[in-house]
């Protein structure tokens, strides 16, 4: 940023104060900069299995009238979705995934100064919006690998937080709470505190994940997305789950036509096609212990998964994990890695085909080698 965009008049005080920075560098900049296109790319959580036939049918189909505004409802999307969770369609909101949902959120709760709690080195999104805002973030560690709902909800007591963010499974370590857990934590939720209870990954995750959806509490509001399991992560749609005054409340910030109608098709089509995610789920499981074998092949540890990835701790700290992440790009292979300590001792890698796995198989062992090098010469 430059001196004069940092002094712009029209800019908002806070606007001005901000950084020009972006939660993730995508893959497509990482390949610009090195000017070759990666040969495996398993860094975003993408599902690499794509959406089902009759989807890609439903959407393309759908091309010939994108002429046409999509519906600023989504009105047969959340019809269907409220079939699907026997909830109300006016329980319901549609938006441009989690991470749009998540900014509309943020802009009707937080405001200048308003506390909200989540854990350091969570899914670093909800933070980019608090901070747009105005909000002021409180974070506990991880316990174990684990976001803590006990440290949570303490911490919410202590700040008086009006919004706690956790992610159930866990986004970037994979571990999820039972739903009993979860379900104790709303009950112990301070009054007038909202859980936000990002279940981007819960089709991916063990039964028993997730609480029975409850609308009639207000405690708390579900995000899921078509981009994990569906494998649609390019079509941009979410939804939200909650009581139906909050859900309205939606409406009056909500960019309306920001789902497009190619996208409400492919994922209505999507959520008929129950058979489709199944066969995912199978995928990513035979995937996830394919990693798991990599993991032990090289003498490393993996963080048992609830989701389309693994965290592999590379049995040392950031900066190794940091080289090892580089030295995999530089052979071809996006993944990322969680951003605080301890948990930035490993690095995550999504689930992906055989060939994929193949790919990362031949070239892990290289990257450590290639990090373990970089540390021996440091030493000399």
């Amino acid at each position: 940023m430059t001196k004069d965009t940092e002094n712009d008049p029209r800019l908002t005080p806070l606007a001005a104060s901000l950084p020009s920075t972006v939660p993730f560098i995508g893959p497509e900049a990482q390949e610009r900069a090195k000017g070759t296109p990666f040969k495996a790319r398993l860094g975003a959580n993408e599902s690499v299995f794509g959406p089902s036939p009759s989807t890609i049918r439903a959407m393309r189909q759908a091309a010939k009238d994108v002429w046409m505004y999509g519906d600023p409802e989504s009105h047969d999307l959340r019809m269907a979705l409220a079939v699907h969770h026997v909830v109300n369609p006016d329980e319901i909101v549609v938006g441009a995934g989690i991470d749009g949902l998540l900014d509309s959120l943020v802009r009707l709760t937080v405001t200048d100064g308003t506390p909200v709690v989540t854990s350091a080195g969570a899914y670093p999104t909800f933070n980019y919006h608090v901070t747009g805002y105005g909000g002021t973030i409180h974070t506990v560690n991880y316990t174990a690998d684990f976001e803590d709902p006990d440290h949570l909800i303490a911490k919410a007591r202590e700040v008086g937080a009006k919004l706690i963010y956790l992610s159930n499974p866990d986004n970037p370590m994979g571990t999820y709470h039972t739903a009993a857990t979860i379900q104790r934590m709303i009950e112990s939720l301070p009054k007038g505190c909202l859980l936000v209870l990002d279940e981007a990954y819960v089709e991916l995750a063990p039964k028993g994940t997730a609480p029975a959806i409850n609308t009639k509490d207000s405690r708390v509001i579900r995000m899921r997305t078509f981009s994990k399991g569906y494998g649609m992560a390019g079509a941009r749609i979410g939804y939200a789950v909650g009581h139906k005054t909050l859900i309205s409340a939606f409406n009056r910030v909500r960019n309306h036509f920001g789902m497009g109608r190619i996208s409400q098709v492919g994922a209505l089509t999507a959520l008929e096609d129950q058979a489709w995610l199944e066969d995912v789920c199978e995928q990513v499981e035979e995937s996830r212990q394919r990693l798991y074998e990599i993991a032990t092949e090289n003498g490393l540890e993996a963080i048992p998964s609830a989701t389309n990835f693994v965290a592999i701790d590379c049995g040392k700290d950031g900066a190794f994990a940091r080289t090892v992440l580089t030295a995999l790009g530089e052979l071809g292979v996006f993944v990322r890695m969680p951003f605080v300590a301890p948990q930035d001792r490993c690095v995550r890698i999504s689930c992906g085909t055989k060939k994929d796995m193949a790919l990362v198989a031949k070239a892990l062992p290289k990257a450590l080698a290639q990090a373990q090098a970089a540390v021996d010469t440091q030493k000399v």
